[in-house]
């Protein structure tokens, strides 16, 4: 029988696109399956944890895994061998070592074996070379995961009789919290500070003006507090001869930033993309995991380095790898003279590399079709931030020039790039430099004619919003979390409503203040920075063998017992009052003015007359009331699956079919609109669809007969240079050729695909 057959060996990974891809490489004497995950955990019914006895943890099997567990143990049975090959990082080694609980493997006889890359050597290599279980990582995990238990279990009761039912707390959770409303009242009791600037527009030479900035006189630098100190200065200057006291000629360097490690790259998805960390992580997932790049690049690929890692570190071999492209591409000019090594943080796990690309076999423009759009995204910028980390520095001739005018003194300065060096595969405006240089031929004694001088008033402003980029920078600085724990973190403080976005904003709600004030009067180690950093550190420490667990454990708990202790005998006095913001909105059920109330998806208006009316409306980010839905559009088509009617319903990716016994019946086809242009290659209309992630395509009517598809938009517009069709650049504003070896573009018309 099918299912008696003997295999080899069984690999067992957590994600079933991991376990296509890794299954694609080793062949029929494997087999691949996946965990989906954790398959134990702590029950959620009870603390779980025996606090008596060294904290032993009393796990269970997760609900609805059991099915699957029978499974793995079958196939455990009739194997050679068994690989635990889950994440290369703490979790995955628990998650091995409950796998091997489960399947009665002892942790010492295992054969663990972990990719920090998903590439055909990389997993040949591991698993010629397997490993037992590093009890030390599952004991750091264990603790993460016990200490998290404690806090939620013990404290979240607390602040469901002082704060509001339902609550629950977070140990890092809290942190972050606290972070983003102690901003918020930083921003609050901002006072402006007023101080002027000045400006004087100096003549260079032939039609050539540069401005110079009034920084103080010859003792140093002067403040402007106030208009009358300005106009001072002013009235000294105006109409009198601007000499140059020095002219500084010299070269500068600027050093390429490291390869991405987690937290910078959520930063820099953030800052390009407006991605949110979740969304960063999965699809950094995905690359990571593998993606079909079709039959002519060899199918199924990860082409990135594991995503959840706090090191720079870059292996010898993806080193001589970047440096051979570097000198076939750009030139040996570009390559430096001694590899550029980076440093990881005292603090870092170092676990594994830098997030890198796999291969140089795959650059972004070659594999783009194979790609989302999101991820060609990230993967574009992975690849070219690592291209970027091993290239020389970029050059600058630099002109700093002094100026003087009646005692008082004036800077002007410019940075013209003359050897772009790592920009020429990774740049942003910052270090763009001066396209042309105006100040090179000024010399000392020079006079320049000021054709204007200006006064202007500023205002100092308040600190900036934590947006995710910079509270992960934050936290990262602090010591405060993980790679792991970065994004995970955001979105539970977003779900729990103790924090709200405000386009890319993280603002406080005030269930979010009111819980934090009432968390440093009573738990105040709980919601501090230091404490909460030194736990990570004493984490990494068992991590690497050097504490334990139970140490661990046992020196937080007792502190905490006491803590928790007092703050209950004087439960009755923190009970904490929200504030209820009023709408202009009326029941329409029984007349009340609603309230508004913010839930785990973002606000709402509720009735104050709950429980008696439980009328509730979504809001909008507007703060105005949701539209209702629109009732599905009637055909005349039946269900292909149950055989009841087919409408036509609208989501944010445009329109679909979808059957009226939803959801009984799930069954769903998209709409595909033709857009108005021939298939250049059968002549039959071309339609628009949507792909994974629902990233927009483009494709033949006439498929599966005709295989045209394509990202971009097509036109009717052949081009000129060699015939081919021109293709609608989304967002860039041009057309250009579809023939991979045609590189001609034109400007194209403002259009929904352009904009």
């Amino acid at each position: 029988m099918q299912e008696n057959k003997k295999h080899v060996n069984l690999v067992i990974v957590e994600s079933p696109a991991k376990a296509a891809t890794i299954n694609s490489y080793l062949g029929s004497d494997y087999k691949v399956i996946a965990s989906k995950g954790h398959v134990r955990d702590l029950p959620k019914s009870t603390l779980g944890v025996d606090i008596e006895h060294d904290f032993k943890a009393k796990y269970i099997n997760i609900q609805g895994k059991s099915a699957l567990i029978s499974e793995m143990k079958k196939d455990a049975k009739n194997a050679d061998k068994v690989y635990l090959a889950t994440d290369p990082d703490r979790e995955g080694e628990a998650i091995s070592w409950h796998l091997a609980t489960v399947l009665g493997i002892a942790p010492e006889e295992a054969n663990r074996v972990a990719f920090n890359e998903i590439t055909k050597n990389t997993i040949r290599a591991e698993i010629e070379n397997p490993r037992p279980i590093d009890m030390n990582l599952v004991n750091s995990q264990q603790a993460r995961r016990i200490l998290d238990r404690i806090v939620g279990y013990k404290l979240s009761p607390y602040l469901w009789k002082t704060v509001k039912s339902g609550l629950s707390a977070g140990r890092v959770q809290s942190v972050a919290t606290r972070i983003i409303v102690e901003r918020e009242a930083e921003i609050e009791k901002f006072v402006p500070v007023e101080f002027w600037t000045i400006e004087a527009i100096l003549k260079l030479g032939k039609n050539q003006k540069g401005k110079a900035k009034f920084f103080g006189d010859a003792n140093g630098k002067i403040e402007l507090a106030d208009e009358q100190a300005a106009q001072k200065v002013v009235s000294a200057c105006r109409d009198k001869d601007f000499t140059v006291i020095s002219a500084k000629k010299s070269k500068k360097s600027k050093s390429p930033e490291p390869p991405f490690e987690t937290s910078t790259l959520q930063q820099a998805a953030s800052r390009r993309f407006g991605f949110h960390s979740k969304r960063t992580m999965k699809v950094a997932q995905e690359l990571y995991e593998g993606v079909n790049l079709g039959a002519r690049q060899g199918g199924v690929h990860g082409i990135i380095t594991y995503m959840r890692t706090d090191s720079l570190r870059i292996s010898d071999e993806a080193a001589a790898a970047a440096e051979r492209f570097i000198r076939e591409k750009y030139g040996a000019a570009y390559y430096p003279s001694k590899r550029k090594i980076y440093k990881s943080k005292a603090s870092s796990q170092d676990a594994h590399e830098a997030i890198r690309p796999v291969s140089m076999e795959f650059p972004p423009e070659e594999i783009r079709a194979s790609l989302t759009a999101d991820q060609y995204k990230l993967y574009k910028l992975i690849w070219d931030r690592f291209m970027a980390s091993q290239m020389k520095n970029a050059e600058y001739d630099a002109v700093d020039v002094e100026i003087d005018c009646e005692g008082y003194r004036y800077k002007m300065s410019e940075s013209v790039l003359v050897f772009p060096g790592y920009r020429a595969a990774y740049s942003d405006d910052e270090d763009a430099g001066d396209k042309s240089s105006k100040l090179r031929g000024i010399s000392e004694g020079d006079v320049l004619p000021c054709e204007q001088i200006t006064p202007t008033q500023n205002f100092t402003e308040p600190p900036a919003h934590f947006d995710e980029a910079s509270l992960i920078k934050f936290l990262k600085d602090k010591g405060i979390g993980r790679p792991s724990t970065y994004a995970p973190t955001i979105t539970t403080i977003l779900e729990r409503g103790y924090i709200e976005r405000d386009k890319k904003s993280l603002l406080a709600t005030p269930l979010g203040r009111a819980t934090v004030e009432l968390m440093k009067k009573n738990f105040p180690e709980i919601v501090d920075y230091k404490f909460t950093a030194n736990m990570e550190t004493e984490l990494d420490e068992i991590a690497r063998g050097d504490n334990t667990l139970e140490h661990v454990l046992e020196d937080f708990y007792g502190d905490f017992e006491k803590t928790l202790e007092r703050a209950q005998e004087h439960i009755g006095e923190n009970k904490v009052e929200l504030p209820v913001e009023e709408s202009d909105i009326i029941c329409e059920k029984c007349g009340r003015r609603m309230v508004i109330k913010t839930g785990r998806f973002g606000k709402f208006a509720a009735c104050p007359g709950y429980p008696e009316c439980k009328n509730t409306k979504p809001l909008d980010a507007s703060g105005a009331v949701k539209k209702e839905k629109e009732e599905p559009e009637k055909t005349d088509l039946k269900c292909e699956l149950c055989g009841g009617d087919i409408v036509i319903r609208k989501s944010r990716y445009g329109r679909f079919y979808a059957c009226s016994n939803f959801p009984k019946c799930k069954y769903t086809k998209p709409i595909r609109e033709e857009i108005g242009v021939s298939c250049p290659k059968c002549g039959a209309p071309v339609v628009r669809g949507f792909g994974k992630n629902h990233a927009v395509f483009y494709s033949c009517s006439n498929y599966p007969k005709c295989d045209f598809s394509v990202w971009d938009m097509p036109t009717e517009k052949t081009c000129p240079v060699c015939g081919a069709r021109l293709l609608v650049k989304k967002g860039k504003g041009y057309l250009y050729c579809m023939n991979k070896d045609c590189s001609y573009k034109e400007e194209a018309p403002e259009t929904k695909e352009t904009s």
